[in-house]
């Protein structure tokens, strides 16, 4: 384990935590049926839209990895810090994103979250008014996918920081 010093401070940031387990080296098998849900799941999905689901669900499930990681990759394709910033408060945000956006980031929260243990009507019916059934279909698979990984994630405290955008 290394520390880093930051760059305006003398003190060194906390060390990182080794992960608890190489899921992903230990169940190859597993990963790649998961990288392959994933990959079907984003097929007709605005890739905007894919990334900021994805890091909506992090945020919410507390999966630093993954946080880092759809965050680092949204920037790279051009996506505004700005708008990344403000998903911790997209309902206090709104109108940073497109009313799709926000129906998505609704159905995000509640296949994400399953408070009451459904996805309340109100929400479903609002998301499915901005899209395709088919389209639909998709990002409800693409909000299942990424609560997966973030599961992993959590339960394995993979750790953050070390992603490269296009590293999948």
């Amino acid at each position: 384990m290394t520390t880093t010093t930051r760059p305006t401070e003398s003190a060194p940031y906390a060390p990182e935590v080794p992960p608890r387990l190489e899921w992903a080296r230990l169940a190859p098998d597993v990963l790649k049926a998961m990288v392959r849900l994933e990959t079907v799941a984003r097929q007709g999905l605005d890739p905007t839209l894919a990334q900021l689901v994805m890091v909506r669900a992090s945020q919410i499930n507390h999966c630093a990895l993954c946080v880092d990681m759809h965050s680092k990759d949204a920037l790279a394709a051009g996506e505004s810090a700005e708008r990344i910033i403000q998903l911790s408060a997209w309902e206090e945000s709104r109108h940073f994103y497109t009313e799709k956006e926000l129906a998505a980031l609704a159905l995000t929260e509640a296949v994400t979250v399953l408070t009451d243990g459904f996805v309340p009507d109100a929400v479903y019916e609002h998301a499915a008014a901005h899209f395709e059934e088919a389209e639909l279909a998709h990002l409800i698979a693409m909000i299942a996918a990424i609560n997966a990984w973030n599961r992993f994630g959590v339960t394995c405290r993979l750790t953050p920081g070390h992603y490269q955008p296009g590293q999948h």
